[in-house]
């Protein structure tokens, strides 16, 4: 895992999960101490999360909160939209634009399985 960037914006890569989480929740909480506005977390280099990763991510919102701040995600690539979709976070955190990922688009007559 990899985080560059500063209190303002932050890009995310590799895989964020349980053998790096106390690393990025470190990194994650100096910025949002450390800033005002809104943190923009840029996820489009992110390859993977496990839950633990998953509970930096809601930490560090939590957090926000508590700082007056917002965390604003950015760049969430698809399989980790569906996670959060499926585990309705998606309707707690915020998303740069406001666009929300939203359940998938439901199959064509003719593509359904049979």
């Amino acid at each position: 895992m990899h985080i560059r960037g500063d209190h303002a914006e932050l890009v995310v890569g590799g895989r964020l999960d349980v053998r790096n989480a106390a690393d990025a929740r470190t990194v994650l909480h100096s910025a949002l101490d450390a800033g005002r506005g809104d943190l923009v977390l840029d996820l489009t280099e992110l390859d993977s999360w496990d839950a633990t990763g998953l509970g930096v991510i809601m930490g560090a919102h939590r957090r926000a909160g508590r700082t007056g701040r917002r965390l604003v995600l950015r760049g969430v690539p698809d399989r980790m939209q569906r996670v959060l979709v499926a585990t309705r976070l998606h309707r707690i955190l915020a998303f740069e634009d406001g666009a929300q990922p939203g359940p998938p688009a439901p199959l064509a007559a003719g593509d359904r399985a049979r």
